[in-house]
């Protein structure tokens, strides 16, 4: 579908990949919807997936002692398919609320016009509907969890009612954003132990600043119009020193989750994750070409790599203590 989404007619929206199986799988009506839930930019949804699994493999291999099962350092599977679940949920009920909120926005700006509200898919009351369709699959998710996670998840909703609005008022909406993005931090290890200790928050504060940067990285697209239609972002802020700010950033970052590692007593071969992470973001970093939105896009996508990268760190600490006095 290589046809972007207009007024005229039906078609993909401007940085979602050609071919995508929502194109190709649903039906024309659905589209929208899909649109509006990012089911075809998939990257959203598992940015916000990382920071629950590796809260919830943090909490599962934390304090591990030599003796202790295999099952028993892993993270449950059933929390990490619902997190999957809820994640897909919310990052599409955030987004359709975003795009309800930035209509206006949206449509005098090249990437985002194509969307389904200011190219007229759909009705403002129908992406209402839809969206508190997927808050509900998120709530029934979060019942799942214990009544410390499910009123810690709760109490997200009022970041994410305001993260919209903070283009218009501040520099780093990319700091709302990363406190929205990064609650999962906080939610696997409450789902396991029920309360929030260091190793949770120092998780917390790490992935916010794992967020700003790779937002800012993301908001680099369109600075352009931004700037024209009053728009705030880190990368309009940054400008220039971009390069300087994303090295402060993601290395505040790494050293925010080693010290979570290192509190939570996690198994040494967690490290290696980070060290492989590092090097990942260290990449990111050189390459960057501020002034080419498409490589801006691809470097953005990238940081899933490094959410399986720190999370398979994490698993393999697990493992290595339950498997260690086997070899």
């Amino acid at each position: 579908m290589e046809q972007i989404q207009s007024k005229a007619g039906q078609g993909r929206v401007a940085d979602a990949p050609s071919g995508h199986w929502v194109y190709r799988a649903l039906p024309r009506g659905l589209w929208p919807y899909a649109q509006l839930a990012r089911w075809d930019r998939p990257i959203g949804w598992v940015l916000l997936l990382w920071p629950c699994w590796w809260s919830a493999a943090m909490a599962a291999s934390a304090y591990a002692r030599p003796g202790d099962s295999l099952m028993s350092l892993l993270p449950s599977p059933s929390f990490l398919v619902l997190f999957l679940i809820g994640a897909v949920a919310m990052r599409g009920a955030g987004c359709t609320y975003n795009d309800i909120v930035d209509e206006g926005i949206d449509a005098q700006v090249e990437r985002t016009r194509s969307r389904p509200l200011p190219s007229g898919q759909v009705s403002r009351r129908q992406a209402w509907v839809f969206l508190v369709l997927q808050a509900l699959v998120g709530l029934v998710v979060l019942l799942q969890f214990n009544s410390f996670t499910i009123l810690l998840g709760i109490s997200s909703l009022a970041i994410v009612a305001i993260y919209p609005f903070m283009k218009r008022i501040t520099n780093w909406p990319q700091f709302v954003l990363g406190l929205a993005f990064s609650w999962g931090a906080l939610m696997g290890w409450a789902a396991e132990f029920g309360d929030i200790d260091g190793p949770a928050v120092l998780l917390y504060f790490g992935s916010i600043m794992w967020v700003i940067g790779y937002d800012t990285i993301y908001a680099h697209q369109d600075k352009e119009d931004d700037a024209l239609v009053g728009v705030k972002s880190t990368a309009r802020f940054f400008g220039e020193n971009t390069k300087s700010w994303l090295f402060g950033l993601y290395a505040g970052a790494l050293m925010l989750f080693a010290t979570a590692f290192a509190i939570a007593q996690v198994p040494m071969p967690a490290l290696a994750g980070l060290v492989a992470a590092g090097a990942h973001m260290i990449r990111q970093i050189v390459v960057l070409d501020i002034d080419n939105p498409d490589q801006c896009l691809r470097l953005f996508r990238s940081n899933g790599q490094i959410g399986w990268i720190i999370f398979i760190g994490l698993i393999c600490g697990g493992a290595w203590v339950a498997l260690k006095p086997l070899i």
